[in-house]
């Protein structure tokens, strides 16, 4: 008996349905569970955990910061590169800081509001995370745009006279004049945009000896690389707590540096985890 073309049609459906169930459904993820566990990508396929003394210390393809239980960076380890994600490196809230270069004006804190800690700008982040850095590692951690202070270097130049705008009153601005106009503090709650706004490079360096990616976060906030300059820079820091020579750590350094993918695609990369590791089982 034939049967009519409707319930066929729903016959044939149901019958693709089935099997593509199975097929997708069932066998290719079995596969792809036994191609994981195939010797040399385990690993990999379980995330590339990394462990000491037998317990689960982090990922290799996912950074964590080297910090006290009080937020401050440790001496004798290598430390990453700022993460904006969630309180810093948090997995379920991977994003960027979403901040332009034309962030360069900080909201204030208003000392009215209890605990208003303000804003800020993404070139007062970069100067006060290079003024950290300097401080932390013994070097020069000045930059071009940013007060000694670690601010973002900003006025907003009026007719008869200019203001700092992201150094709050009482503070001393970073400058007395500009082109023969007096220099004020900024005023919590004032609003400046009928100013000019103008950044002030000042006279550091053209090329600060604090790294980019010591003072800038990844768009994804999780990237457990540095650059070797960065890992470089730290090196004295970390011999001296240790009680190492710098040779034996730039060699440990080299020896957990990655190249370019391909020989030519991004930059080399410096794996802070592994290397941190590296240093203890020393």
């Amino acid at each position: 008996m034939r049967l009519p073309a409707w319930l066929a049609q729903h016959l044939a459906a149901l019958r693709a349905l089935l099997a593509l169930t199975v097929v997708l459904g069932v066998v290719y993820p079995l596969l792809m569970v036994a191609i994981a566990r195939i010797p040399g990508l385990s690993g990999h396929a379980d995330g590339s955990l990394l462990d000491r003394d037998g317990k689960v210390v982090g990922s290799a393809l996912i950074g964590q910061s080297f910090v006290d239980d009080q937020g401050n960076p440790l001496k004798q380890y290598f430390q990453s590169r700022p993460s904006a994600a969630g309180d810093g490196y948090d997995p379920t809230s991977t994003s960027a800081s979403n901040l332009g270069p034309e962030n360069v004006v900080d909201t204030l804190p208003d000392p009215s509001v209890q605990d208003d800690e303000g804003k800020q700008g993404l070139l007062t982040q970069v100067c006060a995370r290079s003024k950290a850095v300097g401080d932390f590692e013994g070097v020069d951690g000045s930059r071009p745009y940013c007060t000694p202070g670690g601010v973002g270097a900003v006025l907003a130049v009026y007719a008869d006279h200019a203001v700092s705008v992201n150094e709050a009153c009482p503070a001393a601005p970073f400058v007395a004049q500009y082109q023969g106009k007096p220099v004020q503090c900024a005023k919590p709650g004032e609003d400046y945009s009928d100013g000019t706004i103008t950044p002030i490079r000042g006279d550091a360096p053209a090329n600060p000896v604090v790294p980019a990616d010591a003072v800038t976060a990844s768009g994804s906030g999780l990237d457990p690389d540095i650059s070797p300059a960065y890992a470089a820079l730290q090196v004295p820091r970390i011999a001296k707590e240790r009680g190492m020579s710098e040779a034996d750590v730039r060699k440990l350094v080299d020896e957990h540096t990655d190249g370019r993918t391909l020989g030519f695609l991004g930059e080399p990369g410096v794996n802070v985890l592994e290397l941190n590791l590296a240093l203890d089982r020393r």
